[in-house]
This record gives structure tokens, sequence and C-alpha cells, in this order.
């Protein structure tokens, strides 16, 4: 690449803003994240944001502030309910957080955290923070494991079920921001999914999609790989996927599965015969490796990218041991300052210059 992006110096203290009350378990999963989540994090601070009969428990915990919410979005409730009636909920007091202009008694926190549900989160997060200048859709972005010891990130998960070349391009560069700004690596690779590693392959969105991020790649502003195969998530060839939202979300969810019924396998052999116990057994050090690198609680942890504030969404069946997993992706996001570094990346490859834009004397 023929472009720097040179890495601004890490937040000394980080605040995030949690929605205590989001999620299949509420406070009795996040409570008890946020405590062995600041034992783990001394250069933390948490906003816990909840009902005044949830948060009793964190009084006089170090490194925490309350700030109490009267309402709660549902999993079940509709988007217009949680952006039109719920004005007062955990969800949105959490995301408000990040607003300097609301901040007048404390500064803005700098990532927030919720398990709640999807479609609200990401349309109370539009509204209240707006998309970054260059970004059209924000895009859900995670890790999967993959067989080289690290994480493939992989983007769009869910928010936009139908994308064009130019999305395809932003989630590009987003993802490039996340990498290195968490990852520290300043030219992450970049794959776009496909049915085939041709250029040929695929449907015209894509092809159209594989020359943007070829020129992209020619100006210097990302590492663009080529095309990639399903298979290639797992198998590490590249630090970064794009594809649309439909796509995304099958993939999680069939990774999940999959992930799911390997523990699941695991288990099973220590209650079959004599002989596959002793097996088992023998193989206890190797299985419990397996099992904690294809663990989805260790990934937990999904970057809304593209707003004007960094918001992470857990998984909402997720235990104590996944949500502090998502604080954790949160810090280091909010620490490693992936808000400066997407502006860095989208300013010079997203914006179109005024003598482009003019029209021909």
């Amino acid at each position: 690449m023929s472009a720097s992006h040179p890495a601004p110096a890490p937040l000394q203290r980080v605040v995030l803003a949690v929605d205590c009350m989001g999620g299949d378990h509420g406070p009795a999963v996040t409570l008890p994240a946020c405590r062995a989540f600041l034992e783990r994090h001394p250069q933390a601070e948490l906003r816990l944001v909840g009902s005044a009969e949830a948060l009793a428990p964190v009084a006089g915990w170090a490194r925490c502030t309350p700030v109490l919410a009267t309402e709660v979005v549902t999993m079940d409730d509709p988007v217009e309910v949680a952006l039109r009636r719920k004005r007062d909920s955990s969800m949105r007091l959490a995301i408000s957080q990040l607003r300097p202009a609301d901040r007048a008694e404390a500064p803005a926190a700098d990532a927030c955290v919720s398990a709640g549900n999807t479609g609200a989160l990401m349309a109370l997060a539009r509204y209240l923070l707006k998309t970054m200048d260059g970004i059209d859709r924000p895009a859900i972005a995670t890790v999967l494991p993959n067989r080289r010891g690290g994480f493939t990130t992989v983007l769009d998960l869910g928010a936009n079920v139908d994308c064009s070349p130019e999305h395809l391009l932003q989630f590009a560069i987003l993802g490039s921001a996340l990498v290195a700004a968490v990852e520290g690596r300043e030219e992450p690779t970049v794959g776009l999914l496909n049915i085939g590693a041709e250029a040929i392959k695929g449907s015209e969105t894509i092809k159209a999609a594989g020359e943007l991020l070829r020129a992209a790649d020619a100006a210097g502003q990302i590492r663009f790989h080529g095309n990639v195969e399903g298979n290639d998530i797992f198998a590490g060839t590249t630090d970064i996927v794009v594809c649309d939202g439909f796509v995304g979300n099958v993939l999680l969810k069939a990774s999940e599965g999959l992930a799911a019924m390997l523990s699941d396998f695991i288990r099973e052999e220590f209650t079959r015969s004599v002989f596959t116990k002793l097996a088992a057994l023998v193989a206890l050090p190797v299985l419990r490796h397996f099992k904690r690198r294809v663990d989805p609680r260790g990934y937990n942890g999904a970057a809304l990218l593209g707003l004007r504030g960094l918001v992470f969404k857990s998984h909402g069946s997720a235990d104590a041991y996944a949500f502090e997993h998502a604080l954790a992706r949160a810090y280091d996001a909010a620490r490693n300052r992936v808000l400066d570094r997407v502006h860095d990346r989208i300013a010079p490859a997203l914006r179109p210059s005024a003598a482009a834009d003019a029209p021909a004397a």
C-alpha cells in the first residue's frame, strides 16, 4: 500500500456505557460480567444503565457510575416502539452516553455495549449518533476463529441485506480500520466473499465490487487479496472478509451451530463406553483447547461500524463469560481509537474531491 495510516496514541482511560437490562438474562448476566471485566481492566470505567432496583447491587463499586432508566427494550419490541415510545429505555440512554452534547455533567463515554434487540439497537444508534461522513450504511462486524490461531473479521453480518458495490467497498475500509486498530496490523488483507476465486465469477454486484476494491488497492486505500470462498474464512486466508448482510448472517448462524454441535460431541464422548471415556481422557488437553477455540462465547461482541460512536452488540443469549468478552472488545476498540482510524481511512478513500464533483465547463 502506498498510503500510510499512523497509529494514534491509545487512550489512557476508557469509559464504557453498558445497557445492563438488555438480552435474554439482563442484570443476572451483565452485572457479574461487568464486575469481572473491571477486575481485569484497571484503566476502565463503566456507566451502568438500568433500573434502580437492578443497579442496587453496584452501590460502592469502584470505577462505576449508575445511570437510571425506567424502561427496557425487550427482545420482541418492534423498532418503532424502541424509537418512539420507550424514550427512557436503558438501551437508548446507554447509546446517548456517547453524545457529547447530551453530557453536560460528564464527558461522553468512549463506547457502548448492549445485548438487546439487534434491530432496535441499530435503529437507535443510527438515529442518535448518525453515520460518519462517507459512510452510507453502518455494518456489523465480528471475528471468527481460523486455523492460523487467530481470527478473521467478517462484515456485514445482518445490518444490510442488499448491498451495492460501493457499500462493500465501505465495509472493506471500515474493517481495515478496525483490524488495524485492535490487532495492530496496519495493512490487513481484505477478501471479497464469492462463489469462486476467479474475478469473472459471482453476481454483477460482486463483480463491480471487485473492480472497486482493486482500484482502492491500487490507490493504497486498502490491501485487496481478491475473491475468497467460505472455507477461506476459517483458513485465515485474509484478515478481513466482506459480504452483504444476508450472506453474513447465514454464515454467522451456521458457524455458531457447528460450534455448538462440536461442543456437544466432545461432551458426549465422556458419557459413552469405558473405551471412549479413556480415549477422551487421554485427549482431554487437546479437546479442551479445541473447544475453547470454537466456543462462540470467546468471540462474542460485534461492532456496529460506520457510526459517529462505538457501539458493540453482544449475543442476546450470552452468559457472563461471553458478555465480558463483548466488553473487552469494546474496550480494545475504544482504547485504540477505532473512530479516528476510520476517519483517517475514509477521508481520502470515500470522499470525492470538489474538482471531481464539479460539472464540466
